[in-house]
């Protein structure tokens, strides 16, 4: 059995307060714009379910530099809102300000001070309980829908390109990228060891990933001018399918493991309730030392939930196990979420095999960075 010290686990879904951090450049002569803009979306935000407080901060030493930070009850509804259509066009205005922008978000772990005592009780409990083992690791996806009949097509293009460079710099690599489809439904997971947003960035200036992203243009089905600073903004904005969930157990040789991914298209409404139900079948799991699963990934946007699963053996070897549906009533908890089958699947054996089948996503390209020397 795998101990919790040794275990690699990053969720959303541990119920600890969140503190989010937003960093900005400002353009210079853009601060009164900046700060009607700010205050429309202060408005905004103060009325959402989830939201405690938030501050808007000026730098001493360099005027364009600006902060805010906000607290919420917990991560999912902040992923909710941020995540959410009328966010995008909310913080829209903003992007016309500035030159930069950096957010980074933390579970609150400790708290002192008259603030914390003054806090009600209910609030108090939902600190971190202990700090989380991490692998220096961070997990991104995208997503996109393609037009209908043109899958094929779509598919060669991506699977065909050069990889780029995996050093970003001094700090940063490129680790893998896994890139897998179900349907005209288009998933690019992204691992980055170091910082996010500069491995994103790095990505995006290749020639032969640029080059790839205008093949596939004509057959998107959400229209995107990638030499229009906004557009592609706005396209990779709604395209962002975070990471809620990761969980890896005793460090099996990457070597003896195939990676899968399951598509799991949620009612509406109910995309975060089924991501926290696989996040727990998967914490369950990784306490298994018979469990084929080596680790997990959820990913979920709105109805859109991925399941990342590196797993040694065949996938369908334990199909409620890999399905994350294993133990009673799991299946039929999970039918009651999914927007297809109705609450009369996945319940048996034969249709939980069934129902894993057709939720696996098909594997496109999968490339890891070699370790450097």
């Amino acid at each position: 059995m795998t101990t919790l010290s040794e275990r690699i686990s990053q969720s959303a879904f541990d119920g600890s307060r969140l503190r989010v951090v937003l960093l900005l450049d400002l353009q210079e002569g853009a601060q009164n714009q900046f700060l009607e803009a700010y205050e429309h979306l202060r408005n905004q935000v103060a009325s959402v379910p989830g939201h405690i407080s938030d501050q808007l901060c000026q730098s001493i030493e360099n005027p364009s530099q600006w902060l805010i930070t906000s607290e919420w009850e917990s991560a999912p509804p902040f992923l909710a809102w941020v995540n959410s259509e009328e966010h995008v066009t909310t913080v829209q205005p903003l992007h016309n300000c500035v030159r930069d922008t950096r957010s980074l978000r933390f579970s609150v772990l400790r708290e002192t001070g008259r603030s914390f005592t003054e806090t009600p009780e209910q609030l108090k409990s939902r600190l971190q309980a202990a700090p989380r083992v991490g692998d220096g690791v961070v997990r991104h996806a995208l997503t996109f829908t393609v037009k209908p009949g043109s899958e094929k097509k779509v598919a060669k293009i991506l699977a065909g390109y050069t990889s780029p460079a995996a050093r970003v710099d001094e700090s940063t690599r490129l680790r893998r990228t896994s890139l897998f489809m179900h349907g005209n439904r288009v998933v690019r997971a992204i691992e980055v060891q170091g910082d996010l947003l500069a491995g994103l960035r790095h990505v995006a200036r290749q020639p032969e990933v640029r080059a790839v992203e205008e093949a596939i243009n004509p057959y998107l089905e959400q229209d995107r001018d990638l030499e229009d600073p906004d557009s592609a903004r706005m396209f990779f904005t709604r395209a962002a399918l975070p990471a809620v969930h990761h969980v890896a157990g005793d460090g099996r040789d990457p070597a003896e493991l195939s990676r899968h991914a399951l598509f799991y298209p949620a009612k509406e409404g109910c995309g975060m309730a089924l991501a926290r139900l696989l996040a727990k079948q998967d914490e369950a799991a990784a306490e298994n030392s018979d469990s084929p699963i080596a680790s997990s990934t959820i990913f979920q946007r709105d109805d859109v939930v991925v399941r990342l699963v590196d797993v040694s053996g065949r996938l369908d070897a334990k199909p409620a196990l890999a399905l994350g549906v294993s133990g009673p009533r799991k299946a039929a908890t999970l039918a009651r979420l999914l927007a297809v089958g109705g609450d009369g699947m996945p319940t048996t054996q034969k249709e939980v095999s069934r129902f894993l089948a057709d939720s696996e996503m098909d594997l496109i390209t999968d490339r890891t960075a070699s370790p450097e020397s």
